[in-house]
């Protein structure tokens, strides 16, 4: 029987030094896309996949994750007072219920792997995801969302995957390819950030995941690999044996915020998506680029 899906971790202890000075005093996390923070739209999308418990592993300096979640009635009063109705529904949507809501500590930056391993207590003996909040999908249906449905179809673990040039597999987590239909892909191994002449595929991992409880025994084992950093892709990979490995080829697109040119993208995209904006917006846009 396939267990439901109900928690989902968000790995968000990094220091984001890639935006300083930006992120000296505010986390990575909390950069807006347009008008919402980055871990908003990993958390909407977490919702949408139907998760009940949201798990963040924070670190140092983190503490605006949990006041962005929680509820401000001196500022819902304020906005009802003044009649800004819209304003007050996103405000309500972006806090999460007590007791939906839990947070752990990374101490130290040990790896992903680590990250989520820290949270094993709190997701207990069943399957999880994992949302990068670094990663944003503008998705029809939400990338996580696509990946619970194949979960429903294959169980075991599954991943949002991306083709990405050959040249650029020394940045992720590299399928190695048993099956593929287009959509869905069986894997019999995987290897974190290959080179590029010895990538077993182009199929690279991408800031979502869909995962069995063994992963987390594994992750026991604080096992060091690349950049000596525990590394959830060789946990899951150590699972093969016994747990089923498939990656989707999710329907959207998908940009890297944590570099600046992933997230000035993504800010160009959301702004095109808003009705409020996209017109104004485009002729802005268009008006720019004439001067360039």
């Amino acid at each position: 029987m396939i267990k439901k899906i109900r928690k989902a971790v968000f790995p968000v202890g990094g220091l984001g030094t890639r935006f300083l000075p930006a992120t000296k005093a505010m986390p990575k996390e909390m950069l807006p896309v347009v008008d919402k923070p980055l871990i908003q739209y990993a958390v909407e999308e977490a919702r949408e996949a139907g998760i009940e418990h949201f798990i963040f592993v924070t670190g140092h300096g983190k503490t605006a994750i949990e006041d962005h979640f929680d509820a401000n009635p001196n500022l819902e009063k304020l906005l009802m007072n003044d009649g800004k109705w819209q304003l007050l529904e996103f405000l309500r949507n972006s806090t999460l219920e007590s007791g939906k809501i839990s947070y752990t500590r990374q101490s130290e930056p040990k790896g992903l792997g680590h990250a989520v391993w820290c949270a094993r207590d709190l997701i207990g003996d069943e399957p999880f995801a994992v949302l990068l909040p670094d990663d944003i999908f503008h998705c029809k249906t939400a990338c996580l969302k696509q990946l619970v449905d194949a979960y429903n179809e294959v169980g075991g673990n599954v991943v949002a995957i991306n083709d990405v040039p050959l040249e650029q597999t020394n940045r992720y987590g590299v399928l190695s390819v048993e099956k593929d239909d287009g959509r869905l892909i069986k894997a019999n191994g995987m290897v974190e950030k290959p080179d590029p002449s010895a990538a077993p595929s182009t199929c690279a991992i991408s800031g979502r995941y869909v995962l069995s409880p063994e992963v987390l025994k594994e992750l026991d084992n604080q096992k060091a690999g690349v950049k000596g950093e525990i590394q959830l892709t060789d946990a899951m990979a150590a699972t093969l044996d016994r747990v089923p490995f498939h990656g989707v080829r999710f329907e959207g697109r998908r940009f890297d915020c944590g570099n600046k040119i992933g997230f000035l993208m993504a800010n160009i995209e959301y702004a095109l998506d808003r009705d409020d904006l996209k017109d104004e917006f485009k002729a802005s846009l268009q008006e720019f680029i004439k001067t360039l």
